[in-house]
């Protein structure tokens, strides 16, 4: 846990949870902004906000392997059933990881496929 928080240093994350959250509602070019802005960050941060930038990069590329897949899917109308179960994933993990964010703690699974 981190206590001593310094504005500045917790911005750019949550400024890419934000960007993520609005690709659910936009051509998803936020997305892409948002993961360029994790990778330029990532190696200079503290080490617990390394693990936020980790897990917002692997949320974008999680995302888009599930996206690759209910695209694929939907065209036997399967897939048309994932879209909004993939925003809903895309919600609670952007969520789950600005809230974790502010409180000053690391991701609870950054590794995880999940939430």
């Amino acid at each position: 846990m981190q206590n001593d928080l310094a504005g500045d240093e917790t911005r750019p994350p949550q400024i890419i949870y934000a960007l993520y959250l609005a690709g659910i509602v936009t051509a998803n070019i936020t997305l892409l902004i948002g993961v360029i802005i994790a990778y330029v960050y990532r190696k200079e941060a503290a080490p617990w906000l390394q693990q936020h930038y980790r897990y917002l990069i692997r949320t974008f590329w999680i995302g888009t392997l599930y996206a690759c897949i209910a695209f694929l899917l939907s065209i036997v109308i399967v897939g048309t059933l994932l879209w909004p179960l993939l925003a809903v994933w895309l919600g609670v993990r952007c969520l789950l990881g600005w809230i974790n964010v502010r409180k000053g703690l690391t991701p609870a699974r950054p590794a995880s496929w999940l939430w």
